[in-house]
């Protein structure tokens, strides 16, 4: 953790868009502790606010969006590999593309304040060939919506964020492990049972 804050102080802006963009597609890195600690720096006036959040919105996007790619790359390939093992068919692909269709963009809107949720749904979307003119709007808001909040929180917060965002960070990690066994119980379940 302190080689990765490390990175933001020493990079600055370059650091944050470049974690931001490991994060998103999967990389082990705290994302809202980094957005929280380039608020502090930009408390402290050691970066702008206004570019900080900039970075953070763009390596945000940058990451989300290879994500999708990733998913309607390699969705199929995965899907014909390891989807008979894990219960997953075409029919339940098509009822994934089906949800996103009608509630599922908001995923990609507020799943970016869930840790976890906001890499699979990019990937799910993708895989599940959701168009990118649907993908973008509902995604990038949520990119700078999480960008901004956090990035904020850091800001205001001051000397206290480390405090906060300790604390911030189990309740957003339950949510997220709540929220996945929601899902995967709707996908997995069969329709049969569910009726």
């Amino acid at each position: 953790m302190q080689t990765i804050l490390g990175w933001v102080e020493q990079y600055g802006y370059t650091g944050i868009f470049g974690l931001l963009t490991l994060g998103i597609i999967g990389i082990p890195v705290p994302d809202e502790r980094l957005l929280a600690f380039a608020g502090y720096l930009a408390y402290k006036g050691d970066l702008g606010l206004v570019p900080t959040i900039t970075a953070s919105f763009l390596g945000s996007v940058c990451g989300i969006t290879i994500s999708y790619g990733l998913g309607r790359l390699a969705g199929n390939y995965l899907l014909e590999a390891y989807g008979p093992h894990l219960g997953l068919t075409a029919q339940r692909i098509a009822e994934v593309h089906s949800w996103f269709e009608r509630l599922g963009r908001w995923s990609l809107t507020f799943g970016y304040f869930l840790p976890g949720i906001r890499h699979l749904t990019a990937f799910a979307a993708g895989m599940s060939k959701l168009q990118l003119t649907v993908f973008a709007p509902f995604t990038y808001a949520g990119a700078f919506l999480w960008s901004a909040v956090f990035v904020l929180a850091g800001y205001f917060l001051g000397e206290e964020w480390t405090q906060v965002s300790e604390k911030i960070r189990p309740a957003l990690v339950v949510a997220s492990a709540a929220l996945v066994v929601l899902l995967v119980g709707y996908f997995l379940i069969p329709q049969g049972r569910r009726k």
